[in-house]
């Protein structure tokens, strides 16, 4: 893989604990953040805390309550072990082999090992787009202005095209602007308007990436088509919401229907 930014998501430096005074801060801001992101998928339990660099009281208590629903010895402290079971969602979506006989096939079955692992970002430091997940999708870059769904996409395509031993920049240069893509795209004869696609669906293919036009060169959201469905494009996306927002808190399954929506699509036969 390209993007190996999650390797640094999925360790600590070393133990932490509550008053230590050999505490690594960085470290604590992944285990807070962490905790937050388990609540986030386990809301009926209380591990949400401030993200705030400083394992306390309350820190220690989510550690409590996470290693008893674990059923560990609750002891309050986060070693190696206990903080890998605690980025496990992490490891499992980006190093868990993927099944495919293709690349289109492989891009859609690594997309949703991502979407079942509840993919979320946090707000850090009154900062928006920012968490392990964000990280490791944005190589190491995160805040307000980091938007991601292009992030996303791209170390979605990625970990397939690994798993076939190819370098998906041999498509399009790594990027986190959906501009940059619909720029390729055009430049490489390689994206279909929406118009085209209105008037032939049939160019479009499983594993490709969408592109929501604002104008005809200014693209504000992208995602990956998983299946066509009659009017309706399935897609997983990043830095989305329920409402399909381009700049919401998660990754998502949705049903875009590409009559109502501009959707242009950038193909990825080259690398398949």
């Amino acid at each position: 893989m390209i993007k190996k930014k999650l390797l640094q998501e999925i360790s600590i430096a070393a133990t932490q604990s509550k008053n230590n005074i050999g505490n690594n801060e960085k470290d604590v801001f992944k285990i807070q953040s962490w905790l937050n992101l388990f609540a986030m998928a386990n809301p009926s339990l209380a591990t949400s805390i401030s993200i705030d660099g400083d394992f306390g009281q309350a820190t220690e208590l989510a550690v409590k309550k996470f290693q008893e629903l674990k059923a560990q010895q609750q002891t309050g402290i986060v070693d190696a072990a206990l903080f890998s079971s605690l980025s496990e969602p992490l490891s499992k979506a980006f190093q868990s082999p993927a099944n495919g006989n293709n690349l289109r096939n492989l891009v859609c079955n690594v997309a949703n090992m991502h979407l079942v692992n509840h993919p979320f970002e946090l707000m850090i430091k009154g900062q928006s787009n920012c968490g392990p997940w964000v990280r490791s999708y944005m190589d190491g870059n995160e805040g307000t202005q980091w938007f991601w769904c292009m992030g996303f996409v791209q170390s979605i395509i990625d970990q397939a095209a690994s798993e076939q031993a190819k370098d998906f920049r041999t498509l399009m240069p790594l990027t986190y602007s959906c501009d940059t893509i619909g720029t390729t795209g055009l430049h490489k004869n390689l994206l279909h308007r929406f118009d085209e696609i209105r008037s032939n669906p049939a160019l479009v293919k499983r594993g490709d990436i969408f592109l929501l036009q604002k104008t005809p060169n200014d693209w504000i959201h992208a995602g990956l088509i998983t299946d066509i469905l009659n009017d309706v494009f399935e897609t997983i996306e990043g830095n989305s919401n329920e409402g399909g927002s381009n700049n919401g808190n998660g990754v998502y399954k949705r049903l875009r229907n590409f009559r109502l929506s501009k959707l242009d699509v950038f193909s990825i036969d080259p690398l398949v």
